[in-house]
């Protein structure tokens, strides 16, 4: 049976959709809370993939997060290793930083459903082909990064130019939330108050548009993850 670490930092930002697929396809998953203290492990050796979840804080905060170096220092092993790699959100973030990217701020926080177009690369990918071209996807960042070098981008949208990307053969990112559930959008819109009162966000809205945009989310997100899944 197949490993995976997962790097979680937050509660309310769990693997959603990518559990079930990793559940069906008999992978066992072994968590990491860095953000609680939890040790970094020295290598990803022993496991046959790593996912990096998402989180508030900022790939640049590491004067305030130090795990985060460590948590970059285990992408780049997977890495070097070759092993299959997904960043989600912050996560995708990291993995841009550990390839040379520059992640910074973006120019306005990218908070509940909008649209997002997969690019030409997207055709003939091993995890997004055949997929809707262009469809709404539920977001919160307000971090963007440089396409690091070598990398392929695979989407984008209105606010943020490289909304996923691949890297080598099975290293990807993606900025949206393709893994979110309902639970885990209603715990964001909770725990993210402040950030919706930032940005004039309508918290009703976000989770109206939730039930009608949700269900097409996670059908693509069932066909991604389970593809994911395979590469270990």
């Amino acid at each position: 049976m197949s490993t995976v670490l997962v790097l979680q930092h937050v509660p309310f930002e769990g693997l959603g959709t990518i559990g079930d697929a990793l559940a069906a396809a008999e992978v066992r998953v072994q968590y990491i809370h860095a953000a609680e203290g939890q040790a970094v492990p020295e290598s990803t050796a022993l496991v046959e993939g790593l996912i990096v979840m998402g989180g508030p804080m900022a790939v640049y905060e590491q004067h305030l997060y130090p795990f985060l170096t460590e948590e970059t220092r285990l992408i780049k092993d997977a890495l070097d290793r070759q092993k299959p790699v997904l960043g989600i959100c912050l996560g995708s973030q990291l993995l841009a930083d550990a390839l040379g990217a520059s992640v910074h701020e973006g120019k306005r926080k990218e908070i509940g459903w909008s649209r997002v177009s997969m690019s030409e690369n997207a055709i003939d990918d091993k995890l997004v082909a055949g997929i809707d071209p262009s469809f709404v996807a539920y977001h919160w960042h307000g971090d963007v990064f440089d396409l690091p070098a070598g990398a392929v981008s695979l989407a984008s949208s209105d606010a943020t130019e490289h909304q996923a990307f691949r890297y080598g053969a099975n290293a990807y990112g993606f900025v949206f939330h393709l893994e979110a559930t309902r639970d885990i959008i209603h715990a964001m819109v909770r725990a993210g108050q402040e950030e919706l009162r930032e940005i004039d966000a309508n918290e009703d809205r976000i989770l109206a548009e939730t039930g009608e945009h949700l269900p097409c989310l996670q059908q693509i997100g069932g066909v991604v993850w389970k593809r994911w899944a395979q590469l270990l």
